[in-house]
């Protein structure tokens, strides 16, 4: 109807001059809405997006860019829909490496790093506040084919074994800890390959590309729901004793405030409805308060697993 009555006006010659713009002024809005709408940005109730302060939340390779987004990209929404004029912004890594590199460049302003980073994060101007709880949950375990015919640890010989990556804890070092304690030389005995995610990992063995693979207790449970057929052909064959969980740090010029509020709301998740909703995506019963004594167990392993094994080879 509207475009009828534009033909009209350039009958009037009065008013040839202005149909054009009333043309463009029609259509304009629906080419906005379809940008926005084919994006993933936050939708505002006005135009004008609110004037906060915004601070990068890394959270460590533990699933590849996409899942990572799906498992904790809601966690940060509840965390917004509380905070006082501050937002965070969740960032993930392509890899190990990436997240590596960010983490110690001091890129990150709060980050969910795993035990080694954590530790080493410190050196690099971040303080601990929180941690993951289910410490139990951080063990390294190692999967084979059940139709591998490994049985022991003296069977991975001359063959290959997978890992997300060198300085992932519980899903590289642990596993090669346990191989070391158990026989084998991890740098003579095997090959190690390093594959950037937990889940290359896992599928690395169940096509036969390795004779086993590591990785940790979350992203398996996650993965066999994801890929129940995995489980009818993989098992874990062996898992290492824990050590504490994925750390919590912010950088050391972020406000006190600021920090103690994002605790809050942290270490309160697991007592709403929503809050147990979100953490049982992340295969986790709660987060609770940590600091530097925390993670003395993982600088003493660290200390034994480079003297006795390999360097960590981190970025430092």
């Amino acid at each position: 109807m509207f475009i009828k009555s534009a033909k009209r006006l350039f009958l009037q010659p009065s008013l040839r001059l202005i149909a054009p713009l009333l043309l463009a002024l029609a259509f304009f809005p629906l080419s906005g809405c379809e940008k926005e709408a084919s994006g993933y940005e936050a939708q505002y109730s006005n135009s004008t997006p609110p004037k906060q302060p915004v601070y990068l939340f890394g959270v460590h390779p533990l699933h590849n860019p996409k899942h990572l987004f799906e498992v904790y990209g809601p966690l940060v929404q509840y965390i917004n829909a509380r905070l006082d004029n501050a937002q965070l912004k969740l960032e993930a890594s392509r890899n190990y490496a990436a997240y590596d590199s960010k983490l110690f460049n001091r890129h990150f302003d709060f980050a969910l790093p795993n035990p080694y980073q954590t530790v080493t994060a410190v050196d690099y101007g971040y303080h601990i506040f929180g941690k993951m709880g289910d410490d139990d949950n951080f063990r390294g375990i190692i999967l084979v084919r059940k139709d591998s015919g490994i049985e022991s640890v003296a069977d991975l010989k001359g063959k290959t074994v997978s890992y997300p990556a060198e300085t992932a804890l519980a899903a590289t070092m642990m596993p090669q800890w346990y191989l070391h304690t158990h026989g084998l030389d991890i740098n003579r005995d095997i090959t190690n390959l390093y594959v950037g995610s937990q889940e290359s990992s896992i599928m690395n063995v169940y096509l036969g590309k390795v004779a086993a693979a590591a990785t940790w207790p979350p992203p398996w449970k996650a993965f066999i729901k994801q890929r129940p057929q995995v489980a009818e052909d993989v098992e874990v064959k062996w898992q290492t004793d824990p050590l504490p969980n994925n750390g919590l740090v912010a950088r050391n010029d972020m406000p006190a405030s600021l920090v103690k509020q994002v605790a809050g709301i942290l270490f309160s998740l697991h007592e709403s409805p929503e809050g147990r909703a979100i953490l049982a995506r992340m295969e986790l019963s709660r987060f609770e308060p940590a600091d530097d004594a925390t993670y003395a167990p993982v600088r003493d392993f660290l200390s034994q697993f480079e003297q006795q094994v390999r360097p960590t080879r981190s970025t430092q």
